[in-house]
């Protein structure tokens, strides 16, 4: 689903907005092909589900608009039987755990950062473009919303 650039840059709008409006600090994240892995920390007066909603929902919605306009075959195939909506495009009750310890936190960091050199994308995790990892490498956030983990 996140296969063409597009859906990936407005996974990043998202993002920047929710930073912008002071929603939620972005540690790290890593926008594959089909999924994507973030660390993300709601800010005060936030909570990580209200969050998480608006994102999904945002984002979600944002695609199926641009599906209906150039692709409605791979729409179709987002299609569902529910209740509340008529398209699926993220899971549901996606994982969020909570990062207690520096040791968790710098093993998901790693995990994060390398999932596209795992995946075969690139040689090192710093040359994918989708990615935080650039900014713990070289500290140029090409997304200006990034917040380093030792801040």
């Amino acid at each position: 689903m996140l296969k063409p650039d597009k859906y990936k840059d407005e996974l990043i709008k998202a993002l920047q907005f929710l930073v912008q409006q002071k929603r939620i600090r972005v540690y790290a994240f890593v926008i594959m092909h089909n999924h994507m892995h973030m660390i993300w920390q709601p800010l005060p007066g936030q909570t990580l589900q209200t969050i998480q909603h608006s994102f999904l929902k945002h984002t979600a919605q944002q695609i199926k608009i641009d599906l209906q306009k150039t692709d409605t075959a791979l729409l179709q195939q987002f299609k569902v039987a529910a209740k509340d909506r008529a398209y699926q495009f993220w899971e549901r009750n996606s994982l969020s755990i909570e990062l207690r310890t520096a040791k968790v936190f710098s093993q998901k960091l790693e995990y994060i950062h390398n999932n596209p050199v795992k995946a075969g994308l690139c040689i090192l995790p710093q040359d994918y473009y989708y990615s935080s990892a650039k900014y713990y490498a070289t500290g140029i956030d090409d997304f200006g919303m990034l917040t380093h983990c030792d801040e």
